[in-house]
């Protein structure tokens, strides 16, 4: 199961989780540039746990040095797919988060679980000498967070099934959970002192994420937030969207809506639509022309249902979203 996007929209630009991103890139150029001493920057920066509990090996190390890397740790992959996959979903659900959070307050959150879940990692592990890297484990917290506020949303996910592409909407609570079992199942499977992937980290990042969410759910808003969403971007409506359609009794035709923000409507847009109506289960491109107005009708000729007279069209209405 590949998570393309999810159906909550959120109302401000989620400035510090593109930062996230950003700076997730960024270091991963960093390390490119490493060459050969690549292992050695991993022991540095890395969570390693012999570090901590074996004094033979942790006087090696200054006080900054051995607290950095609970910080450091989260930003690092040990490779391109590791770091899309990682930065994919936290794209997904940290924007959802972060609007309920208030950008302030989720980047802390963010950074609280990212440092519990190394904790949690190296509490199961304490005698591994295999560094610690990646931000698996505070994109957990973030899931976990996604899991209590929006169990009702649903995850667009994407099902290769011989080589053909399906699109589901599951809902979060179900792709969540599974998720979730999964990271468990891989933990009680693998050897306590076996390298690979930190699944411990993972655990604990979702189970710190939903309880830092609730202690976060107690403090004072310090306004922070608010002066940052007055100069954040316009948030976009969503580059692919499934459209819901009905038909009228008696006509082929098919009928459905597609938003846009009222910046995309006078500049116009290339959408992709995703159409779950019998055969049409594939996806559609759509212009969105400059200077459109709201309830103007696009038509998709012969992507409609097949009738006695051949196939009729799709209609999409064009609806523009007020501004957050």
């Amino acid at each position: 199961m590949i998570p393309i996007r999810d159906t909550i929209e959120s109302h401000t630009y989620p400035l510090v989780n593109s930062a996230i991103i950003g700076i997730n890139g960024l270091v991963y150029l960093v390390q490119l540039a490493q060459g050969g001493a690549l292992h050695d920057f991993f022991i540095l920066y890395g969570l390693v746990p012999v570090r901590y509990t074996v004094p033979e090996i942790s006087r090696h190390f200054t006080i900054g040095q051995q607290a950095f890397p609970f910080l450091s740790f989260m930003f690092l992959h040990g490779g391109f797919w590791h770091l899309l996959g990682n930065m994919w979903s936290l794209y997904i659900f940290g924007d959802n988060v972060e609007d309920h959070l208030g950008s302030a307050r989720y980047l802390a959150f963010y950074l609280l679980c990212g440092m519990a879940s190394g904790l949690s990692h190296l509490a199961l592990n304490p005698h591994s000498q295999i560094p610690t890297i990646g931000a698996s484990g505070a994109i957990a917290g973030v899931m976990g967070a996604y899991f209590v506020l929006y169990p009702r949303s649903r995850i667009l996910t994407l099902i290769p099934i011989f080589f053909i592409p399906y699109f589901l909407e599951i809902p979060a609570y179900v792709f969540l959970g599974i998720w979730f079992a999964l990271q468990f199942l891989s933990a009680a499977g693998s050897h306590a002192q076996s390298g690979g992937v930190a699944w411990w980290a993972h655990i604990g990042g979702f189970v710190f994420g939903i309880l830092f969410l609730k202690a976060f759910g107690h403090m004072p808003k310090l306004g922070i937030s608010r002066r940052l969403r007055s100069v954040s971007p316009e948030r976009g409506t969503p580059r692919l969207q499934v459209i819901r359609t009905s038909g009228r009794e008696g006509s082929a035709d098919l009928y459905g809506r597609i938003r846009v923000t009222p910046r995309e409507a006078r500049e116009g847009r290339r959408k992709l639509v995703n159409v779950p109506w019998g055969v049409h289960r594939r996806l559609l491109r759509v212009q969105i022309p400059p200077g459109v107005r709201s309830g103007t009708v696009l038509r998709l000729a012969g992507l409609g249902r097949s009738g006695a007279g051949g196939a009729g069209d799709l209609l999409l209405e064009v609806v523009i979203e007020p501004e957050s």
